[in-house]
Formats: C-alpha cells, sequence, structure tokens
C-alpha cells in the first residue's frame, strides 16, 4: 500500500515536470529561434504598416496587435425605453485641468444645454457646457475639496440655447471658432502630444478622425453613423475644415459606405487587430507627430455634434452607447446625451460580483451604480471581479482566457469568445524586457526603453523614444500582455505630464 501511495506521487510529481517543461518550450524564445528562425522572436525594431491594395484602395496592413475577443458584445438594436434622470460633466475626464477648475454655476441654478458650466483658467477659451437642460442639483466634491461631478437633474423635455443658424461655407474660421467655443462643442476636441483639451489659439497641422475602434467589446460605428444625422456629420466635416489644411478620416475597407462618400477630408483605410483602431497607431502611420507640431483628434459623434450646432443651431451632444458584457441579461445600444446616468441600466446586476466600467475593459473608468458615463466615452461594460486565486495557476490554468502566450494552446484561435474577469494574474514584479509590447504595438517605438527612461526621468531619452506621439490608450495592450504586470498607461501619463512641465 506504501509503495502504491508512493508511485501515484511519483507518477504526478513526473506529470507536472512533464508539463512545466511543454510551458517552458512553448514560452522560450531562444528554442523557437533555433527551430523556427527569427519569425517568432525578432525584437529588433519593429517595422510595420505595409500598404496593400484592396477593392481599389491602398490600405494601410498592421500586422501586429491582439484582439481581446470577450464574450457579452452588444447586440444592434436600439432600446428606445431608455431614460436618464440626470447628466454630469466631470471635470477629470478632460487630461490637464485643474482640480477645482472655475466654476459658473452653483446648486439649484437653472441651465438649459450649451449653457456654460465652468472653465479652467489654464485651458485658455474653452468652456465646458451642460449637455441637457435642468436643474444643477450636486457638485459632487472629491479628495481635496476637487470637483469630481457636476450633476444636472434633467428636464422632461430639452431645452436648448440658441445659436446661430448658419451655412459653414459662408463663414469664416474666426466666426467658426466662436461658436464652437460658446456652445462648448469645442471641448470634445483634444490635441496631441499630450492628450489635452485643444486650445482654440493653436494652429494645428491636421485634424484625425477614427471612424472604427477595435478595442475589446467596442461600440460600432458603422451602426452608430446608421442612427445619427449623416447630415449633420458632413457639416461638422466643414467646420472642421475651416480649422486646419486636412483632415484625415481614418476607416477600414468594410466601413460605412456614409463614411467612404464623406467629403472635403482625405479617407485613410486600415487593416489589422487591435490597436489599429487608435487613432495615434493611425497618425504614427499617416504623418507622426514631431515635437513642436500639435495636431487635433475628435471622435465621430462629437463631429455629428458639431454639424448640429451649425444646422439646427443648437448644442445636442448625443451618444450611442453599447452596454456590453456578460453579466447584463441583455446587450443593446442606447442614445442618450453625454454624461448620462447608468443606474437604470444596471438594476439587475450584482455590483459586489461585477465591475462597472465607463469604456472599454482597458482604457476605461470604474463606475458606481449611480454614476454617470464619461464625456468621451461611449461603452458601459460589467465584467466579472476577478477575486479568486488559482492553484498552480502559472502551469494549468483552470479557466479559459485570453492571452498572446503560445503555451495557452487556445491563443491562436481568433474566434473563440471568453468570458473574462479582472484578475491580474500575478502581483508586481520586476520589469524586464520580454518582447511583448513590440508583439502588439504596430509602432516604430521602444515602448519598453521609453518606461524605463520615464522611470529615471531622464528628459533627453524620453523625448528621443517618441513619447510625442503617445497617450495612454495606444500602449493600454502593452499593459495587458505584461509579464511584469506594470501600470503603463499611468506611467506614461507620468512620461507625458513630466515633459509637459519642462516644455
Amino acid at each position: 500500500m506504501v509503495l502504491l501511495t508512493i508511485s501515484s506521487i511519483a507518477s504526478w510529481g513526473v506529470l507536472f515536470i512533464l508539463l512545466a517543461l511543454i510551458t517552458w518550450f512553448f514560452a522560450n524564445k531562444a528554442i523557437k529561434q533555433f527551430l523556427f528562425g527569427n519569425e517568432f522572436t525578432n525584437l529588433d525594431k519593429p517595422k510595420d504598416g505595409s500598404l496593400k491594395v484592396v477593392d481599389g484602395k491602398n490600405v494601410t496592413a498592421l500586422s501586429k496587435g491582439f484582439n481581446i475577443n470577450l464574450q457579452g458584445k452588444a447586440n444592434k438594436v436600439l432600446n428606445h425605453n431608455f431614460k436618464a434622470n440626470t447628466y454630469a460633466i466631470k471635470p477629470k475626464d478632460f487630461q490637464g485641468l485643474k482640480p477645482i477648475p472655475k466654476m459658473m454655476v452653483k446648486v439649484g441654478d437653472k441651465v438649459k444645454a450649451g449653457d456654460k458650466l465652468f472653465y479652467d483658467k489654464g485651458v485658455e477659451g474653452v468652456f465646458f457646457t451642460a449637455p441637457v437642460s435642468g436643474t444643477v442639483s450636486e457638485i459632487k466634491r472629491g479628495a481635496k475639496r476637487s470637483i469630481a461631478e457636476v450633476i444636472i437633474t434633467a428636464d422632461e423635455t430639452i431645452e436648448y440655447k440658441a445659436f446661430k443658424k448658419a451655412s459653414v461655407a459662408s463663414l469664416s474660421k474666426e466666426e467658426v471658432l466662436e461658436q464652437m467655443v460658446e456652445s462648448g462643442a469645442f471641448s470634445a476636441i483634444t490635441q496631441r502630444p499630450f492628450g489635452l483639451p485643444a486650445t482654440p489659439n493653436q494652429s494645428p497641422r491636421a485634424i484625425f478622425i477614427s471612424a472604427f475602434d477595435t478595442a475589446p467589446l467596442a461600440a460600432d460605428y458603422d451602426y452608430i453613423i446608421d442612427n445619427l444625422s449623416i447630415q449633420d456629420f458632413q457639416t461638422g466635416l466643414d467646420a472642421l475644415n475651416k480649422l486646419t489644411a486636412t483632415v484625415h478620416l481614418n476607416i477600414t475597407a468594410e466601413s460605412n459606405a456614409k463614411f467612404k462618400n464623406a467629403n472635403g477630408v482625405q479617407v485613410n483605410y486600415f487593416e489589422g487587430k487591435d490597436p489599429a483602431g487608435r487613432v495615434g497607431v493611425q497618425i504614427h502611420h499617416i504623418d507622426p507627430i514631431k515635437k513642436g507640431e500639435v495636431v487635433w483628434t475628435i471622435r465621430p459623434t462629437d463631429v455629428v455634434t458639431i454639424g448640429k450646432l451649425f444646422n439646427e443651431g443648437i448644442y445636442d451632444p448625443k451618444e450611442l452607447v453599447a452596454i456590453a458584457g456578460v453579466p447584463f441579461e441583455k446587450t443593446f445600444y442606447i442614445k442618450a446625451n453625454k454624461g448620462a446616468s447608468i443606474s437604470s441600466l444596471v438594476t439587475g446586476i450584482d455590483t459586489e460580483e461585477n465591475r462597472l466600467i465607463s469604456g472599454n475593459v482597458l482604457t476605461g473608468t470604474q463606475v458606481e451604480p449611480n454614476g454617470h458615463i464619461g464625456s468621451f466615452q461611449n461603452q458601459l461594460c460589467a465584467i466579472k471581479e476577478g477575486r479568486e486565486y488559482e492553484l498552480f495557476g502559472w502551469l494549468v490554468p483552470q479557466y479559459l482566457r485570453p492571452s498572446i502566450s503560445p503555451s495557452f494552446p487556445w491563443s491562436t484561435n481568433e474566434k473563440l469568445a471568453f468570458e473574462a474577469n479582472t484578475n491580474s494574474h500575478g502581483e508586481d514584479r520586476a520589469f524586464v524586457v520580454t518582447g511583448q509590447y513590440e508583439q502588439v504595438l504596430p509602432m516604430d517605438i521602444y515602448p519598453v526603453h521609453l518606461l524605463k527612461a520615464i522611470k529615471a526621468n531622464d528628459f533627453e531619452q524620453i523625448e528621443g523614444l517618441g513619447i510625442y506621439e503617445l497617450i495612454e490608450e495606444d500602449l493600454a495592450l502593452c499593459e495587458f500582455v505584461c509579464t511584469s504586470k506594470q501600470n503603463v498607461q499611468a506611467q506614461l501619463r507620468e512620461g507625458l505630464d513630466y515633459i509637459y512641465s519642462q516644455s
């Protein structure tokens, strides 16, 4: 009996050793290089973005990247019954604003859609305005008296502040800018480098619009534009053309014909896995940002808002928001103004066991059940909290999950959808060079070297390694694949803030 027990233990020991050897074999780049050549292990400076022709169009094909295919994608059904009681504008949604901006309203004030709520003296000439009409019901404070949210209890019927209705073609650049600034529509534009709110006194080299999104559970812009006004979208493009020499509209070969037929813009075609839909990656392959240059970026829905401002003379920032994730009993889209409350959408979800995220699961912000959707976000996602530990999880994962590691047999099955959770599967570790970042970043940049230069506050190295081309979302996948479990996006923001403070 004792010999039998010893034999069983030995058998299990041999099995674990074999599994460990197999895992090590698939993960070891030196062995694969010896057997298969450099195709699997090339850590040289990445080369990506080759051109190919699809249906007579030049398409920038990106080979690097990774699609995180999650279960719970939003069905293309519009929920017409949704109605939010409150809306909120959050200063922290706008990178670089002071924690306590200058308030122009107080609790109890009545406002119309387009009325000014606050501004920041550091962001010259930009006002942040009410997305709906109603009563300012709360100015919610955060740490050190910072302003977290300006909450408006909405009227039953929205009233709009009146702006000038006009043909954009008949207006000067200054007139277009003035109306966009006064209405708050201008606050939707982001400047690069640094990812800060654009200011009207800038002269951007170009404006870039990404009309497709490759993030996990992303909203479908083709479906969105079908449910918004294409006339307003075109007018918005015409207005943006008054502000710069070139407006770039970036799409895929399969994109909606409404995007393909847009006038007055340079249409650029892209193909590839996430992060191909990130506007920073697209700028890198179209016309990279150099030190001293400024470009602007804006989302398609905000272009529609600008168009409606001139066509109808009202500020009406409509969003189509994808409600996605396995914890939702049904997934769908809602149409609502910016900053809508999510409370009526999450009544059936156990918020102790599931995390609510405004935005996508890589770059979004965790929100409470009584929270509001962010100003630049068109997704509300829910995923399970990953609090449980796996015994020998590094060796034999107990459930399927997305991964780029070839030691997971399913890693090459791009059609397989996963039910992910928030578990990071590891603790903070030494920051080592693995080549993983380069696998998923289709940019001519050394991300690991850049992040290490940021840790060292090496100004010249940070500049030379390409920080002007990046903001957090561009490296979100690097954070996901990181074996060292580095908080990549936060580290990049530290570097951006450091360089900006020295400029």
